[in-house]
């Protein structure tokens, strides 16, 4: 096997020294912030929902919030798309690295098993999530959302073929259909390529973890721009462009940069004109990552303020409630998730459908689907991507 080496490039320290230190400012004003908040477990689990979306917008994808969340809590309104069951592995994978040590990701064990190279994880070194984030779930719940997504992905795919069926009885012009030969070769949905059998993968994530070696003396930020630039650039996993960015977010919560919580690079390149992200200048591409590991950090610091605004506010309408009311459990449900549904305020606080409503109603959720049915309630406006 020939081993290639990813050429690093020339680092100007007069162009980079502004936006690391910037990224480095912001990013450690968020965790210092985080490290004392009593919003932190309801932003870390928001912010795996908002980077699980916008995983899936940068591959062109669209994900709604709301959907993301019902198929999360096992109540989805439709059957699941294969983007909301990729979608869902992002947020899954994200709880996973958080779950674990800071080290956890990449070290040897977790680096194989994030990269499906390991087999799966004994549960005995499953680490408990009490303390870090509301919506924990164990590896034995995230084994069953496998097997619930594939099942998901079995669904969509009838549909599929009824929709179509149903196009052609019809009398529609229904392109034909090529024969699939098997699952491995079957094109993707999200880029509509087939499986390319001489993608070298393993060669491919050796040359990045050669990268990350050769990385190990630079400023913290610095790295993880390069380290982001590289995982875009060599196109080490075929079908997991999106796992990068989690690798990188879990080098900063390594470092110290990031240590109460997982930064949302997918989210911040989001921010980022795709012009910039896939600019043919080595240099602008690595200044693209430097911004989008700042913008990941300045979207956290505003949405940490917005949390804690509105706990305060929603915290004035407990006061002088009996000991027994349902509010209380009510803000922490409504901190942990972008939006929240009837059904999920009746399974969570063990309420009727219309006790669910009243307290919707005393709490002054805001409606955020704006639909007859299926309605869902938040607490501060959505983020763009929703």
């Amino acid at each position: 096997m020939k081993t290639t080496t990813y050429d690093i490039g020339h680092l100007s320290l007069k162009t980079l020294l502004g936006p690391v230190s910037r990224a480095t400012e912001v990013s450690a004003r968020l965790d210092e912030r985080l490290a004392r908040s009593p919003v932190r477990d309801g932003f870390v689990e928001r912010q795996h929902f908002a980077d699980a979306a916008a995983a899936l917008w940068l591959e062109g994808e669209l994900v709604h919030i709301e959907d993301l969340v019902l198929h999360d809590a096992h109540m989805d309104i439709r059957t699941p798309t294969h983007e909301l069951t990729r979608a869902h592995a992002v947020l899954r994978t994200r709880r996973r690295i958080f779950a674990q040590e800071p080290d956890w990701a990449l070290s040897r064990d977790g680096f194989l098993a994030l990269t499906g190279r390991g087999g799966a994880m004994p549960a005995a070194e499953q680490k408990s999530r009490e303390g870090q984030g509301a919506g924990a779930t164990s590896f034995e719940a995230d084994a069953q959302d496998d097997a619930d997504d594939l099942l998901a992905e079995e669904f969509a795919e009838i549909d599929a073929v009824l929709a179509r069926s149903s196009k052609i009885l019809s009398g529609a012009d229904v392109p034909g259909r090529k024969e699939e030969t098997s699952q491995r070769d079957r094109p993707e949905p999200q880029n509509g390529l087939i499986y390319d059998l001489d993608w070298n993968e393993e060669e491919r994530l050796a040359e990045w973890q050669d990268v990350v070696a050769r990385t190990r003396d630079l400023p913290v930020v610095l790295r993880g721009a390069i380290l982001l630039k590289a995982w875009s650039d060599i196109e080490v996993l075929q079908h997991g462009v999106w796992l990068g960015p989690l690798l990188i977010a879990a080098l900063l919560r390594q470092e110290g940069l990031a240590a109460h919580h997982l930064a949302c690079l997918h989210l911040g390149a989001k921010n980022i004109p795709r012009e910039r992200r896939r600019a043919r200048n080595r240099s602008d591409r690595l200044l693209a990552c430097l911004d989008a590991i700042h913008d990941a950090a300045l979207v956290g610091l505003k949405e940490h303020d917005r949390l804690v605004l509105a706990k305060s506010q929603m915290e004035r309408r407990v006061k002088q409630r009996r000991a027994s009311s349902k509010l209380p459990d009510l803000v922490e449900l409504v901190l942990s998730r972008p939006l929240v549904s009837t059904g999920m305020i009746q399974e969570r606080l063990k309420v009727t459908k219309q006790g669910a409503l009243n307290l919707i109603g005393e709490l002054g959720l805001r409606e955020m689907t704006g639909r007859g049915r299926f309605r869902a309630w938040g607490i501060v406006q959505s983020q763009p991507f929703a």
